[in-house]
């Protein structure tokens, strides 16, 4: 009989401060990682400007393709504040620690 072996999984959260004009490039990249779950966008003031599930994005072909709107919605962010707080949420498995 062949054994199943369960992996654990972590969650972690990371926070990456970019300026404003960083934003949508830095979600991109974000975007194209596995590991990357949730993200949520921070102002300084400690304003919750969007809070959502990476699924938001395909990888097709390595190139990550986001929809429109919320593209939209990163660039109008991006020009009202000029530093923001990224907090991303990962999955990392507990056996590779």
């Amino acid at each position: 009989m062949a054994e199943e072996v369960k992996v654990e999984k972590k969650t972690i959260v990371e926070e990456i401060e970019v300026a404003g004009n960083q934003l949508v490039d830095r979600v991109k990249e974000l975007a194209k990682e596995g590991s990357v779950r949730r993200l949520k966008i921070v102002a300084d003031d400690g304003d919750v400007f969007l809070e959502t599930p990476l699924n938001i994005g395909l990888a097709v072909g390595g190139v990550v393709v986001l929809a429109a709107p919320w593209l939209a919605i990163l660039g109008a962010i991006a020009a009202m504040v000029s530093k923001v707080k990224i907090e991303v949420e990962r999955e990392k498995d507990d056996a590779a620690d």
